[in-house]
């Protein structure tokens, strides 16, 4: 089966920069897409996780991709996520048992869907329930960069279509 645009540049985005790009004129921004893994590293695997283990990360990412368009993203993220506790929060329909992290999940839900909907009044609401505002800061570095992510493939694979250049 022929692999889409958005599939190849999704998982290349996200998997080893120096490999060969999908598309040859990606290979010119070799940089940007350099620090873009950088920045994925930093905020899926960094050193100071805070609050929020790897695996809880990675099934936000899954979460935030799948709920975006982007199901090759979802089931990259998803794949680091299975096995964990985290696993089921993959589904956009789950809803953890714990009250602290059914606020975490609404607010990671809102912000990366109704964007336009976030206030100062949910991360009172985060605040109100011991999530530290540094916490708070790298839930919100993890759902800007997928906003990125998300947005960089949509738009590399639109061109590439345009171009003529998928595989």
């Amino acid at each position: 089966m022929k692999q889409s645009a958005l599939e190849a540049v999704s998982l290349w985005l996200a998997g080893n920069v120096e490999d060969v790009p999908p598309f040859e004129a990606l290979a010119a921004r070799q940089d940007v897409f350099v620090m873009t893994r950088q920045a994925q590293d930093a905020v899926l695997t960094p050193a100071d996780a805070g609050a929020w283990p790897h695996a809880l990360r990675a099934a936000f990412a899954a979460r935030i991709a799948a709920a975006n368009d982007n199901p090759y993203l979802g089931a990259l993220y998803g794949q680091a996520a299975a096995g964990s506790d985290y696993a089921d929060l993959v589904q956009g329909d789950f809803v953890p048992a714990d009250a602290v992290q059914q606020k975490v999940v609404a607010f990671m839900d809102k912000v990366a869907n109704k964007t336009k909907d976030v206030s100062a009044d949910d991360i009172e609401v985060l605040q109100q329930v011991g999530i530290a505002d540094a916490d708070i800061v790298r839930l919100c570095e993890l759902n800007a960069f997928l906003a990125y992510q998300i947005r960089v493939a949509s738009g590399l694979a639109s061109l590439a279509e345009a171009d003529g250049e998928q595989n």
